[in-house]
């Protein structure tokens, strides 16, 4: 009993500090963006860098605007989103309501490897099958668009969904759907009645968390989305994403320049949305476990 004691108090400890070092690591990483971004906000004030609506950081003079990157962060997280969040959702259903247990597990050892692939991997095959096909489908010069860059990131977003969704619809108490049941209600109207309503809270826990993973993606939208700093307008515009302009740009810029701290200044903008949905997504986690 006592080995057994000690070796529960050990394993306890480990995960206490596993979980203390995670969130010191946040902490340190968001004090290092505030100690090399927030010199920059002495230059160029605030709400001339939300919304000035033009990027041309070598120009002269230079002009640190970020609304148009802003703009397409949002439109592409905001296509991705109208495409895997119903997708996510219906499959989430099916895995957990209507599958058998065979077709499950297959199908979720499936998603589970999707998670897996690189997203640089999947930018590449972005810009070798749906580029193309986004460009002949609407006569485009380009197919390196906003549209592009939506799809495959919800390609990305839904094995996350799918996973947090599954759990959430597979928690909910049998007897909920037993009630329904013996109350007259048919199998179909159960899910979406009674199942769906019940798993909420996770559900949409788990559609915050796919948007969470698809703000902060980087490669696949550099490589696809056509990276035009410019007011986006329509799905079938080039855009440019604050993930790609960080990861372009980084590597050229003077160490101290003004351009060097404007970065880390988008790294504070997009550190503190991707805060934001983290944090309304544990939210709602938490609704859930109660």
């Amino acid at each position: 009993m006592k080995l057994k004691k000690v070796k529960e108090f050990i394993i306890e400890k480990i995960i206490f500090v596993s979980g203390t070092i995670s969130i010191i690591f946040v902490v340190l990483i968001f004090i290092f963006l505030l100690k090399e971004g927030i010199s920059f906000f002495k230059i160029v004030p605030l709400n001339e860098f939300l919304l000035e609506k033009h990027w041309y950081p070598i120009s002269d003079p230079p002009k640190f605007g970020i609304l148009p990157l802003i703009l397409g962060s949002l439109l592409v997280t905001l296509g991705a989103t109208i495409i895997s969040v119903p997708f996510g959702i219906a499959s989430a259903l099916f895995i957990a309501e209507l599958a058998s247990p065979k077709i499950r597990e297959f199908l979720k050892t499936g998603i589970e490897l999707l998670a897996a692939i690189p997203s640089v991997v999947i930018g590449f095959i972005g810009m070798v099958t749906l580029v193309p096909l986004v460009k002949k489908i609407f006569h485009l010069p380009t197919g390196l668009t906003a549209l592009s860059g939506s799809i495959m990131l919800a390609f990305m977003a839904i094995p996350t969904i799918v996973s947090i969704a599954e759990d959430a619809i597979a928690a909910v108490p049998k007897q909920y759907k037993e009630g329904a049941l013996a109350l007259g209600a048919t199998r179909w109207q159960t899910m979406y009645r009674v199942t769906l309503i019940a798993g909420l809270p996770g559900i949409i826990a788990a559609s915050m968390l796919g948007i969470g993973r698809v703000i902060g993606e980087t490669m696949a939208v550099m490589m696809i989305t056509g990276n035009a700093a410019v007011i986006p307008y329509t799905f079938l515009q080039p855009v440019r994403t604050m993930t790609a302009t960080i990861a372009a740009e980084m590597g050229e810029t003077v160490h101290g320049s003004e351009h060097y701290f404007a970065l880390f200044a988008i790294g504070i903008v997009l550190f503190v949305i991707t805060f934001i949905i983290n944090f309304i997504a544990d939210i709602f986690l938490h609704r859930m476990r109660k």
